[in-house]
């Protein structure tokens, strides 16, 4: 079985048809599919030339369309800014409702532990709705300065450990290139969206699977890939360390992580739980104990 634990529907051109016909050349059996809820003025004006045409991010209610078109092939996610003064209502209303499961994508101009995030990842942990994040740090991408010179999520890998040690009953999942880069303690993590070269040991990212048995990771997008692809070595010494808390997942449709975590001949073991063991494990027993 293969699920990808990070997508989202009509991104980049795919609706219903296209992600299924997408699903079915990759193998991929079930697909995560979150919303992104944030105002215009909170993202890239880029983004438009991949995101829906209609409002702001990818709503609630294109989740819920593409999942109508195949129940048994995606798990729907939501999660509203938690500056909405209902957003602890309105994510409860969309559980009950509509039946979502994961709590995501969280990709807004927010600290992750602004006591209202904290509130809203407490109900997470209640509803057993695992959250995952988006940590972006405020680097100038030189593609000009209107409206800002930089878009920043999530704060720092600093503000996600205390938004940790607060929710230890709610299960976080890493994602994104500033969650990334703090897989090598080069300090490269707020001057290089992608940073590159030998990993240099103590990163933050791995101190942090170690210490809290909360912190998951999906291996998805250009910023997971290019971490594990600057040291195939240590690519491999990292995921048989932490095999039981990473997802596959692409936030993209392509074939890129497969091929590569195919060419790090991993036990078969090990990859099963990355394809869709893990994934599995965690709706059907999140929260964990300890």
């Amino acid at each position: 079985m293969l699920i990808d634990a990070h997508n989202h529907p009509n991104w980049h051109g795919h609706d219903a048809a296209r992600i299924l016909r997408n699903m079915d050349e990759h193998d991929i059996d079930q697909m995560w599919l979150l919303a992104w809820e944030a105002p215009e003025d909170e993202y890239d004006p880029s983004y438009h030339a991949v995101l829906p045409p209609a409002g702001s991010g990818i709503p609630l209610a294109d989740v819920l369309a593409v999942t109508r078109e195949a129940p048994d092939r995606f798990v729907p996610g939501y999660i509203p800014h938690p500056k909405r003064r209902d957003a602890v209502d309105r994510l409860k209303a969309a559980v009950e409702i509509h039946g979502i499961r994961l709590a995501g994508e969280l990709k807004v101009r927010l600290p992750f532990d602004d006591p209202d995030a904290l509130r809203l990842y407490d109900y997470c942990g209640s509803a057993r709705l695992p959250v995952t994040i988006h940590l972006d740090y405020p680097i100038d991408h030189g593609r000009g300065s209107y409206p800002r010179p930089n878009w920043w999520y999530g704060g720092s890998i600093e503000a996600l450990e205390r938004s940790l040690c607060a929710c230890r009953g709610t299960i976080f999942v890493g994602h994104a290139p500033g969650f990334w880069a703090h897989i090598s303690a080069d300090g490269q993590h707020d001057k290089v969206v992608y940073p590159d070269g030998p990993i240099v040991p103590g990163g933050r990212v791995p101190q942090l699977l170690r210490s809290y048995p909360n912190l998951w990771a999906d291996l998805s997008a250009g910023s997971a890939l290019r971490a594990l692809q600057r040291d195939t070595a240590h690519a491999r010494q990292f995921i048989l360390e932490f095999q039981d808390r990473l997802l596959f997942a692409r936030d993209y449709f392509d074939a890129r992580l497969m091929e590569f975590l195919t060419g790090l001949q991993l036990p078969a073991t090990v990859l099963d739980k990355l394809k869709a063991g893990n994934a599995l494990r965690l709706l059907a027993e999140y929260p964990s104990e300890g």
